[in-house]
């Protein structure tokens, strides 16, 4: 009874492991709602010509110290900030994250400073829980071969046994290798991402501390509060209203408003085909002017600001006379 108590128990802490690293924050860095205006402090020989000026431009790595020795830090464009050191932006979840390892697709989150530690118990609690569920039933059959007589008998008896030794036996090489893996990541102090990214540089590697500091900055450091407040109300900026929706008001959704400005564009183009036809000075600067006054004015930001509703008002009487004027000039 002992055992089938502490299998479901070790089963639970792996679900339950699996749960936190995929809802925890891995360590996402907030993004600038603007781009950066301070440049004090960054080299301001960087610059670019525009339309025969010389602008400044962020430049597009800067120098950080850490532990006495320069680091290169990138400039984002997307989230519009300059990296933290060991920062990386995920492709696919779009965000800048502190100490990026992966994103592993197997619990859809990234793998960072966070979310690090979680996600090691969870791959090892893997393994160890293979271990255990292929030992288990290898004794298993051994006590049911023993009774029998004969493996072909106890593969009869218990079926289950066998597929549970043969499915734990492969995922122990998955989950053991990466457990593995990450071992050596822990001991030299690297990400992954730093692993193969700069593997061929032979760059110093200024994060390691030392074998017995690397685990305990891993295992037994105070794990940071995250920088993102995901029950916070997001803040919209005052914005101009849309051009469709101010000429959807000028013109006006009703159907005279829209019979007219038919009735407009089919004038103006006869018009523009007399002209084609005999141009002639006065008739050129008439249709001109016709086109001028039928034009809808524009709002500006002061009228917008002081209201729309007397603006809208007075250019539909301005296009009703003028085109009271057409129809009794045809007359």
């Amino acid at each position: 009874m002992a055992q089938p108590v502490y299998k479901v128990w070790k089963g639970r802490n792996v679900l339950l492991l699996l749960l936190l690293t995929s809802a925890c924050d891995p360590g996402i860095v907030p993004r600038s709602p603007h781009p950066l205006e301070d440049l004090s402090g960054y080299d301001s020989s960087a610059s670019v010509e525009v339309g025969g000026r010389q602008s400044l431009q962020l430049p597009r790595t800067k120098e950080v110290f850490v532990n006495g020795l320069p680091v290169r830090v990138k400039y984002c464009e997307t989230c519009m900030i300059y990296r933290p050191p060991r920062c990386s932006h995920c492709s696919v979840c779009d965000n800048c994250v502190e100490k990026f390892d992966h994103h592993c697709p197997w619990v859809g989150q990234c793998i960072g400073k966070r979310n690090y530690r979680c996600f090691f118990l969870f791959i090892s609690s893997s393994a160890l829980l293979c271990i255990f569920v292929f030992s288990m039933s290898a004794l298993y059959m051994k006590f049911l071969m023993d009774g029998n007589g004969t493996a072909w008998e106890a593969v009869k008896q218990s079926p289950a046994s066998v597929v549970l030794m043969a499915y734990c036996f492969v995922l122990f090489w998955f989950v053991g290798g990466l457990t593995s893996f990450h071992l050596y990541l822990i001991a030299t102090n690297q990400t992954t991402y730093e692993l193969f990214r700069y593997k061929a540089e032979n760059r110093i590697n200024v994060y390691d501390r030392g074998c017995a500091n690397n685990y305990g900055q891993v295992f037994c450091a105070k794990n940071e509060s995250s920088r993102i407040n995901f029950r916070a109300y997001e803040t919209e900026e005052a914005s101009k209203p849309p051009c469709a929706l101010i000429q959807g008001l000028l013109v006006g959704d009703t159907d005279e408003g829209r019979r007219e400005k038919v009735e407009d564009n089919l004038e103006m183009g006869n018009d523009l085909l007399k002209i084609s036809q005999c141009p002639d000075t006065e008739e050129v600067t008439d249709v001109r002017s016709r086109a001028t006054d039928s034009q809808p004015q524009q709002l500006s930001e002061v009228d917008y600001a002081l209201g729309l509703e007397s603006h809208v008002s007075s250019s539909k009487f301005d296009r009703h006379h003028s085109n009271m004027r057409r129809k009794n000039e045809r007359r």
